[in-house]
């Protein structure tokens, strides 16, 4: 099995590395200082899971890789458009993308670029982040990828990547419905990040006090309403479940957009509290919180891809 991954940041780099570890043939399509980092010195993975060092073929340029069985998109929402146009010469008559993005539109875009029949349903749960070009820092929460036929029919080729990523030391499910999964997991992700953001505060400390912990509730609640009014079937109790993950992730987690945030870099805003606002006007659900962070952290994201001061 040929395998390319897009985006070789927290995500993508561990999957991939464990990938490699495991024998299969892995491309990197990376950029800058990453991407050289890469080349010259190999992926290193700091992990709470067991380190690692591996040396895979890495570059900037999809053409020189060539159709592969399985492409794992695990950019940024706000990278994905150009993500996607990349995707043209790694696909062949078989392959698929999986995209492992936080939001609940990334499928719909790729299916746009590339077709639905290349296209899968995806999402990870890991805590990893890209602390300097070519060393990725896995800290929490037990590396996992769920995925899925759009139309959750349990098809020879989910079952080979579910195979394949098992192998590798990764955790796998294949979601009995694709589109609860990736709304489960849009809660849990607005939620964190959502508070991080705005209080710049670490896990830990925004549920333990009962003013911001009351915040989650209401924010985890009110995506559940849009979610229940866009025809996703959460399972009963889907926002107390989605708490309750929370409370067990280690106390000092941080979200990859709060991060950003913190940092002055372009984040995932729009794709997530952004994103419920949007979509709950246009379902008819008010989402006064999300909106309220969304309003408050703009000012800083717009300055952040340079278009304000």
């Amino acid at each position: 099995m040929r395998i390319a991954i897009v985006g070789t940041g927290g995500v993508g780099g561990y999957f991939g590395a464990r990938l490699v570890q495991a024998g299969y043939d892995v491309s990197f399509i990376a950029r800058g200082a990453n991407l050289v980092a890469i080349r010259d010195h190999g992926l290193r993975i700091e992990s709470i899971a067991g380190d690692l060092l591996v040396h895979p073929h890495v570059t900037d340029d999809p053409t020189t890789v060539g159709p592969v069985d399985l492409i794992m998109l695990a950019v940024k929402s706000w990278q994905l458009p150009a993500a996607c146009a990349s995707l043209g010469p790694l696909i062949g008559p078989t392959s698929a993308v999986l995209p492992l993005l936080n939001g609940v539109d990334a499928a719909d875009r790729v299916v746009a670029a590339v077709g639905v029949e290349h296209t899968m349903g995806g999402l990870c749960r890991i805590l990893a982040e890209l602390v300097a070009p070519g060393h990725v820092r896995h800290s929490a929460i037990v590396p996992t990828i769920v995925l899925g036929e759009l139309d959750n029919r349990r098809s020879v080729r989910v079952e080979a990547y579910q195979e394949a990523l098992q192998h590798a030391a990764i955790q796998t499910e294949i979601a009995r419905d694709i589109q609860v999964a990736i709304w489960q997991k849009f809660m849990l992700i607005c939620t964190w990040s959502g508070l991080g953001a705005i209080t710049r505060a670490p896990i830990g400390v925004w549920r333990s006090l009962p003013a911001t912990r009351a915040l989650a509730v209401q924010l985890l609640d009110e995506i559940a309403a849009v979610a229940t009014a866009r025809g996703i079937a959460l399972p009963p109790g889907a926002a107390a479940a989605t708490m309750g993950f929370l409370d067990g992730v280690a106390p000092n987690g941080t979200s990859s957009m709060q991060r950003d945030m913190l940092e002055g870099r372009p984040s995932e805003l729009e794709a997530q509290s952004g994103a419920v606002v949007r979509l709950g006007a246009a379902a008819g659900v008010a989402t006064p919180l999300n909106a309220l962070i969304y309003a408050c952290l703009l000012p800083q994201e717009l300055a952040a891809r340079g278009e304000r001061s």
